[in-house]
């Protein structure tokens, strides 16, 4: 069953109507992990900020739809109400908001009857998976942590969200190897037929320790090639210009 779909986008920046997207189509279903994968400028981030309804960028044309509904006008904070969640590539600092009372905040607006100690209990856990140090969690989000950290703690959102759809835009990039094994381990554990992943990566390590479902080449706004983790040998071998060749029959 389809739980997201992306059809015929054509998106540009708001400020100056650069085009980015150019009748891009992408469909997930229920369960399923999506990875996207592209050079630099290609329309990756884009995509993941239009699926999200940052306002950033205008949508031109085409639909976005969630659970079957069209989602392309509601803002951000319905589309996460919905069961939407994304993580970001530069997290922000957040003086003021400790990382613990946050959770705890997002799971009480959303209806959750959880007393607080066990929702306590579970974020510790969730944390401990992903060895985020336990005081971190007690500090204002994102302040004075490593990139490493503030990764780690966007996957402990994740994870104690429960997100229908979840968007990681470029969650491994900064990574060590043992940090980037970790959130492997986070996301395999987070997936169930119910829920569902688009991971955005420009690198190939991490999808060593993933499997996904479709991996989608992006390039100039468009998907190029969709098919099996193959693809991600093909770029590993031969890199995103030969592919790019390829389309063009040279």
């Amino acid at each position: 069953m389809t739980l997201l779909e992306a059809k015929n986008l054509h998106v540009v920046l708001a400020e100056d109507d650069v085009k980015i997207l150019k009748g891009l189509s992408l469909t997930i279903g229920n369960g399923e992990l999506h990875v996207i994968m592209g050079p630099n400028g290609s329309g990756k981030s884009t995509l993941a900020n239009v699926l999200m309804g940052n306002p950033k960028y205008r949508v031109t044309g085409g639909t976005v739809k969630f659970m079957n509904k069209n989602i392309s006008r509601l803002t951000v904070d319905e589309r996460a109400r919905m069961g939407m969640f994304m993580t970001f590539q530069h997290p922000q600092e957040i003086p003021g908001i400790r990382l613990r009372s946050f959770l705890m905040s997002v799971s009480q607006s959303t209806g959750s009857r959880v007393p607080l100690l066990k929702m306590s209990k579970e974020i510790d856990e969730l944390s401990l998976e992903l060895g985020l140090e336990s005081e971190l969690i007690d500090r204002y989000l994102n302040v004075g942590f490593s990139g490493g950290e503030k990764k780690k703690a966007e996957i402990v959102q994740m994870n104690f969200m429960k997100p229908r759809f979840s968007i990681l835009d470029e969650i491994d990039s900064g990574l060590d190897v043992d940090a980037m094994k970790s959130i492997a381990l986070s996301i395999n554990r987070f997936r169930n037929p119910e829920n569902s992943v688009l991971l955005i990566t420009h690198y190939q390590r991490l999808l060593e320790y993933v499997e996904p479902d479709r991996v989608h080449i992006l390039i100039d706004g468009l998907i190029a090639m969709s098919g099996g983790k193959e693809l991600v040998r093909e770029v590993e071998e031969n890199g995103y210009e030969a592919i790019f060749d390829s389309l063009k029959g040279v």
